[in-house]
């Protein structure tokens, strides 16, 4: 840039308005890269897990989205959109899932603690207004678990990869199960 403006001066005989312009056209110019550069590693390095974040639910934290398919009892199927929020404190986590289609909607809700390769807690629906607990095993990412109460048993698989997860529910109820796939 610089050479172009003497060789502009030597030729044409035309002067710059002033430095201050020149000067501003100059940084303006070359914050352009960096400020692609800043933005680059900071979209890069946002979908993956911090180092200082292990345990079981490591890789998990955040929030997701995708969709997937809820089965009824009556053998029917309705696509679904949804949204999980997995908030990881060492061996424990706070996970909300939300998930509708234009006639169904549920929203679980669970607490969950791993010790060793073993997972426990508790979950709720708030549309259904149930809860009960979880029981299971897994770990970096995968997790095999059974949600009970009084009268209702859900197989839960639960598989994360990267910033892909999917979540499988299977029960012995009017909800018959669901298939999700969810990413970050």
């Amino acid at each position: 840039m610089a050479h172009q403006l003497a060789y502009r001066v030597a030729v044409d005989g035309k002067r710059p308005v002033s430095n201050i312009n020149l000067t501003s056209k100059l940084f303006t110019r070359a914050r352009r890269p960096a400020l692609a550069a800043a933005a680059f590693f900071v979209v890069a390095f946002a979908g993956f897990p911090s180092h200082a974040q292990s345990g079981p639910f490591a890789g998990m934290a955040g929030r997701w989205s995708g969709g997937g398919t809820v089965t009824l009892d009556d053998g029917s199927s309705e696509r679904i959109r949804c949204r999980a929020t997995y908030a990881v404190s060492g061996p424990n986590m706070e996970m909300t899932l939300t998930c509708a289609s234009d006639a169904y909607k549920f929203n679980l809700q669970a607490n969950v603690a791993a010790q060793g390769s073993e997972v426990h807690g508790t979950w709720s629906e708030a549309s259904r207004n149930v809860s009960g607990t979880l029981q299971g095993r897994g770990g970096g990412g995968n997790f095999q678990v059974v949600a009970s109460t009084a009268g209702f048993n859900a197989n839960i698989s639960l598989r994360t990869a990267g910033n892909k997860q999917t979540v499988t529910m299977r029960a012995d109820s009017v909800f018959r199960g669901a298939d999700i796939s969810l990413s970050k």
